[in-house]
């Protein structure tokens, strides 16, 4: 039985992609990395737009578990590109959704007043998996079955 790890989607299965790893013996975090080459955009007058960096990675994890996904500490320093919601919460039903797969997107703002080129396999993320509690009364609220994919678990 599986217990938690990454498969790469479909859509890039013949694309050269490596899983994430852990790069040093004491690593808690697994390094993702761009699945092609993306260009952000410089920050226009102030405003900035997030842009989705796709990975091609899928996550499967135990059902009381989740992906913690943050910025690599360098990104900011040498690309000048920030999370806007500095952690990314990758869940359990995430694996396999109707709409996208599962494929974990990185987003990201572009700071800095210059286009930033990613390129495939550029290391982008980390994601730590985590275990995670309920509230006592978690039993009392009914839940919906996740069927899409990015954003898809409601507004605001």
């Amino acid at each position: 039985m599986k217990k938690r790890g990454f498969e790469i989607v479909s859509q890039y299965a013949n694309a050269g992609l490596t899983l994430p790893a852990r790069s040093t013996e004491r690593a808690a975090g697994y390094d993702f990395a761009a699945a092609t080459d993306i260009v952000i955009p410089a920050s226009i007058e102030g405003v900035q737009k997030p842009v989705l960096i796709p990975t091609g990675i899928k996550a499967y994890m135990q059902a009381d578990e989740y992906l913690q996904l943050v910025s690599r500490s360098s990104l900011p320093k040498k690309k000048h590109l920030v999370m806007p919601n500095a952690v990314g919460i990758i869940d359990a039903d995430y694996y396999n959704n109707e709409q996208n797969e599962g494929e974990i997107m990185v987003q990201v703002l572009n700071i800095s007043q210059e286009a930033v080129l990613i390129k495939k396999g550029d290391r982008i993320a980390q994601g730590i998996f985590l275990p995670y509690l309920l509230a006592d009364q978690d039993e009392e609220t009914s839940k919906a079955v996740r069927a899409g994919g990015f954003g898809s678990t409601g507004e605001g």
